[in-house]
């Protein structure tokens, strides 16, 4: 492949992928390859080359989604807080949004059938958030901004925090209290400073 093909090879990954995550959130694991071919207008030999699975796929699909939270915690946390509620607001956006319930659901599903998506799904997902929040926490700790204390376990703390019962409120599609997502991420992140405060 000429350096000039990788743009075209790369935008290619991204219209299989999208069209993997379309196919998944409306069918659930068990979508076909040929499904996904399908909707990205493309032979399934085509969608074979770049995923020579379907659980390589959805793994890539699942971490496309968390790339694009984990960009927000790159550099150093200058401000701690605004900080933290861009990535809360962007974290719950994803994980509390219709794709992240319809993939939560498919893994409810499917997950006995299908172990090899569950645990891809973890570790493309949840345990790759949890790497790069609590390496982003674990320098806030370094610059005195945080207590010091186990990161991962802040990070789980932190990610508990903003799923908590939001998660099945929307799951079982009962009505959220009436407060704005804005207001609810603020005293979210400001519990958790309060409890990770520097001494």
């Amino acid at each position: 492949m000429t350096v000039a093909d990788e743009p075209a090879c790369a935008g290619m990954h991204e219209r299989l992928i999208e069209a993997a995550r379309e196919v998944f959130t409306s069918e659930g694991y068990r979508a076909s390859m040929d499904a996904i071919a399908a909707r990205a207008g493309v032979a399934k030999q085509t969608l074979y080359n770049h995923f020579p699975c379907k659980a390589d796929l959805f793994g890539a699909t699942v971490c496309n989604a968390s790339t694009h939270i984990a960009v927000l915690l790159e550099g150093e946390p200058a401000n701690l807080r605004d900080s933290l509620i861009t990535f809360a607001l962007t974290f719950r956006g994803r994980a509390l949004g219709d794709d992240g319930l319809a993939f939560f659901r498919a893994l409810t599903a499917e997950g006995t059938r299908f172990p090899e998506m569950s645990q891809t799904f973890y570790a493309s997902g949840p345990a790759r958030t949890v790497a790069r929040l609590a390496d982003f926490l674990g320098r806030a700790m370094e610059a005195g901004k945080l207590r010091r204390d186990d990161a991962v376990f802040a990070a789980e703390m932190l990610i508990g925090m903003l799923l908590g019962i939001e998660h099945a409120r929307r799951l079982c599609q009962v009505a959220s209290p009436d407060e704005t997502e804005e207001h609810r991420v603020s005293r979210i992140v400001d519990c958790f400073l309060r409890a990770f405060a520097a001494n």
